[in-house]
């Protein structure tokens, strides 16, 4: 069955969360705060694994639960561990990731590119199938994602934005973890312009 990726339905969850995989199997992206719309947007599914592109509260407060119900692994970069426990959830995960990690879900793979700057550990995940990359807060489309108001390595996020994502086929599809998607295209167009108005 053909894979695709379907944003779960707006809610109180503060985050875009995503779904890739078919109408039997899927990997969770980012599960926001709000566990019972993840969970009803998965269905009967099943779910292999969910990521977290990084460990910043309004993106990972779910991941536990999304993963207990599932019976799922919840993946973060170890760089993120300190912004997890800051969230109230423990530890951190057990599983980590790391650049150049594959997941493969349905007939797709998603391949982890560290674009680190917004926090020390994001990633974003590409689908070279599926012509997208889930770029976390890595990347917005109206540029570099801030924290709290602020980047907190401004000059990081740039390199990592122009050497991981911008690089990517311009018909890519950016899906980030706030707001509306982009093109890789358009982001070059545009990258000139966030950096001079840094």
């Amino acid at each position: 069955m053909a894979a695709r990726i379907d944003l779960v339905p707006p809610s109180r969850r503060g985050c875009n969360t995503w779904l890739v995989g078919d109408d039997d199997e899927v990997i969770v992206v980012d599960p926001g705060t709000d566990a019972e719309a993840v969970l009803a947007a998965v269905g009967e599914r099943a779910v292999l694994a969910v990521i977290c592109t990084h460990g910043h509260a309004g993106h990972v407060t779910a991941a536990p639960a999304v993963a207990a119900a599932g019976q799922a692994p919840v993946f973060l970069h170890p760089a993120d561990k300190l912004a997890w426990q800051e969230a109230g959830l423990g530890t951190g995960p057990e599983a980590e990731m790391e650049p150049g990690g594959i997941f493969e879900v349905s007939d797709v793979t998603l391949e982890v590119l560290p674009t680190p700057g917004h926090s020390p550990g994001s990633v974003s995940l590409y689908c070279a199938e599926l012509a997208a990359v889930l770029s976390g807060d890595a990347l917005l489309a109206d540029g570099p994602g801030r924290h709290d108001g602020e980047y907190p390595d401004f000059p990081g996020q740039l390199s990592a934005i122009g050497a991981e994502l911008l690089t990517l086929p311009e018909d890519t599809s950016v899906l980030p973890g706030h707001g509306e998607q982009i093109s890789i295209g358009l982001a070059l167009r545009r990258f000139d312009g966030w950096v001079a108005g840094a």
